[in-house]
């Protein structure tokens, strides 16, 4: 009676860890795709092309001429008023006229100033090439920021697959060990083997053991990776669907497009806005031109109206100083814009060998599997013979313990050199500029 509702408790408690626990089964473009809407590296880079966006605009109004309309009441405490348009030219005048003088107490005043640019050597318009390049940098920055993402994802999903292999097959092996050291133990309980011999396979059995828990650990640790990527709880526990990374991986290996790396466009109008900003300096040389027009009009109560006095013109100013200032600014945006260009000839380089390497390392990686899957065959081969060799007492617990440590070997090669052809295909991708076309997911 007292074991039934502990039974009961235990299996209730155990029902409700489970239910917590969500699983997920991702393709590799799931997972890609899910990663470059919810991770906060590209909201970031989303948001620096929303900024660049309006700085665009903000530059775009410029153009637009410029009206100001003010408008002033003031309540005046008496006045003295004077003048020739009052009547009177001086105090003694008006005093000699014996008039009596108005009672001027309010003044209105109402403005509107118009002011439309019509040249400054060319600002304007290279301010706005500026913003326009400056928001394509942006827009190539945020493209391989995504190319980025992409890769850390198949990189994870590679651990992840080589992880659980490395558990499944020690999982197996571990049962095939225990197993092995349970027969052992009953042969030793009969005279028939030696205690040293178990002792080995208690060993072998205990080292197995060690590896399966650190892969256990591996498992884990990349799946809080991979979860934390892709935002979701950190109760998520995800299976990889690897049919259907497999059929992707055939889709692209038949696809030919060429891409273009995304941190070399990057570079590439990063160079022409310090092309620009040289323009803007050498602006500094010229006049700013304005076409100026203006309304005013002024009500001085009980002394002074004035309406319609509107008023056109041009207006020019000019910065004399910048004649002799303006040089080294000159000087300065055409060393930025020298930087930018070994910047581009280093990174040329650069994706050269980085596209040489990991062609190199994707055909070794091809080669290794078809080897890995020969050393399978060869050490299952091997085992069989020596087991087959121990059971007619003519092989030692040593050469079979050894026999089963290069077959279990051997799988596991072959089971991370399958994941590795992934990996170094889809790094192939990133270095030549087309990871994200071959999933499709390249949106310029």
């Amino acid at each position: 009676m007292i074991k039934k509702p502990l039974l009961l408790t235990i299996f209730l408690f155990g029902s409700l860890i489970i239910r917590a626990q969500e699983y997920k089964t991702l393709s590799l473009k799931d997972a890609i795709t899910i990663a470059l809407s919810k991770s906060h590296e590209i909201i970031l880079a989303n948001s620096k092309v929303e900024t660049s966006k309006l700085e665009l605009e903000t530059v775009r109004n410029n153009w637009y001429p410029n009206l100001r309309l003010t408008g002033q009441y003031l309540r005046l405490n008496s006045a003295n008023v004077d003048g020739a348009l009052l009547g009177g030219g001086n105090s003694q005048n008006s005093s000699s006229s014996g008039g009596a003088k108005p009672d001027i107490n309010s003044l209105l005043l109402g403005q509107a100033n118009f002011s439309m640019p019509l040249f400054g050597g060319f600002r304007l318009q290279n301010n706005i090439e500026l913003s326009e390049n400056s928001l394509k940098l942006q827009k190539a920055q945020n493209l391989f920021t995504k190319e980025q993402i992409a890769l850390r994802v198949v990189e994870l999903f590679a651990q992840m697959y080589q992880a659980n292999q490395t558990v499944q097959l020690f999982t197996d092996n571990l049962l095939a060990s225990n197993q092995r050291v349970k027969d052992f133990s009953a042969l030793v309980d009969n005279g028939l083997l030696a205690r040293n011999d178990l002792l080995k396979s208690q060993l072998q059995s205990s080292k197995i053991q060690l590896l399966l828990d650190a892969a256990l650990k591996n498992v884990a640790v990349i799946n809080f990776q991979l979860v934390s990527l892709l935002q979701f709880s950190e109760k998520t526990i995800i299976t990889i669907d690897i049919e259907t990374i497999k059929n992707e991986m055939l889709l692209t290996q038949k696809q030919t497009l060429l891409g273009l790396r995304n941190d070399m466009e990057a570079l590439t109008f990063q160079q022409k806005v310090a092309e620009t900003g040289v323009k803007l300096s050498k602006s500094k040389y010229y006049p700013n031109v304005n076409l100026v027009a203006g309304y005013i009009g002024l009500d001085l109560k009980n002394a002074l109206q004035v309406s319609n006095a509107m008023n056109v013109g041009i207006g020019v100013s000019y910065d004399v100083t910048s004649v002799f200032k303006n040089n080294k600014e000159v000087k300065l945006a055409q060393s930025k814009t020298n930087q930018v260009k070994e910047s581009i000839a280093i990174l040329s380089d650069k994706i050269k060998e980085e596209t040489q390497i990991a062609n190199e390392n994707y055909k070794l990686s091809v080669k290794q599997n078809s080897v890995y899957n020969l050393a399978v065959e060869q050490a299952t081969e091997n085992f069989r013979i020596v087991k087959d060799k121990y059971d007619n007492g003519l092989s030692n617990t040593n050469d079979l313990i050894e026999a089963d440590v290069e077959q279990l070997q051997s799988k596991i090669n072959l089971s991370l050199s399958q994941a590795d052809i992934a990996l170094k295909f889809y790094q192939l991708q990133f270095a030549s500029g087309n990871l994200l076309n071959s999933f499709n997911l390249n949106s310029k």
